[in-house]
């Protein structure tokens, strides 16, 4: 697994948790929107960070940090995601995955293996606008199967989409309500420009166009929240 990026502290990346968040190099996607490009189109094998070092900085913050966030990139892309986060859980520390959906095998594997406590699932908007969406072609299906599987493992998951000016529409929003109803947390992340993305041209929605989105949203999820205003 090539780890290429380690958040020491992070009081945002799992809720109710301060954490520490690593991230891996490489996604199987391009979003526009992405705000992680080096990870994803730009990663230097120079600044990989080795996993025992990452490991040894964990080992250092049992007793400070509450938890460890998996994220990239896309993590499922390597095959020895499992075993790193059974070894971080077995530190003590609560895990929480991020992952775009796109490896239903690898995900049933690590639930099953009981090596996480929280999924992050990114929903990029609705069916018939997700190729645009991510820039690659993308097998909605693979994303319905992940979204099922944690409906059936029990556990705590979420599901985001984050939103942008030119991508996303109130007819999106619904289109996704209809697609993932019932699921227990749905969060509407409005863009933010970090000067690192993949495309270029995107815009935030108003904060107005925020609040509408959610109202939207509200009768198919059990709790609907914004991030980012």
């Amino acid at each position: 697994m090539r780890i290429c990026g380690l958040q020491k502290l992070s009081m945002v990346d799992y809720p109710e948790k301060l954490a520490a968040t690593v991230f891996t190099g490489g996604c199987n996607l391009r979003c526009p929107f992405c705000h992680n490009a080096d990870l994803v189109v730009r990663a230097d094998p120079a600044q990989e960070l080795p996993r025992g070092e990452v490991m040894d900085f964990l080992r250092s913050r049992r007793g400070l940090l509450d938890a460890v966030v998996l994220s990239g990139g896309e993590p499922l892309l390597w095959a020895d995601a499992a075993d790193f986060l059974a070894q971080v859980r077995a530190l003590g520390f609560s895990v929480k995955l991020d992952t775009n959906g796109s490896f239903p095998d690898a995900l049933e594997d690590i639930l099953a293996r009981g090596v996480v406590d929280y999924v992050a699932v990114d929903v990029k908007n609705s069916r018939e606008k997700y190729a645009r969406t991510v820039g690659a072609p993308f097998d909605t299906d693979a994303l319905t199967h992940c979204v099922e599987l944690l409906r059936s493992w029990g556990g705590a998951y979420e599901l985001r989409t984050t939103v942008v000016r030119e991508l996303h529409t109130a007819q999106d929003i619904v289109a996704i309500g209809e697609w993932f109803a019932g699921a227990p947390r749905y969060f509407l992340q409005r863009f933010v420009d970090s000067g690192n993305l993949v495309g270029a041209g995107l815009h935030a929605p108003d904060i107005a166009q925020m609040h509408e989105f959610a109202a939207l949203a509200k009768p198919y999820f059990t709790t609907v929240s914004l991030r980012g205003i």
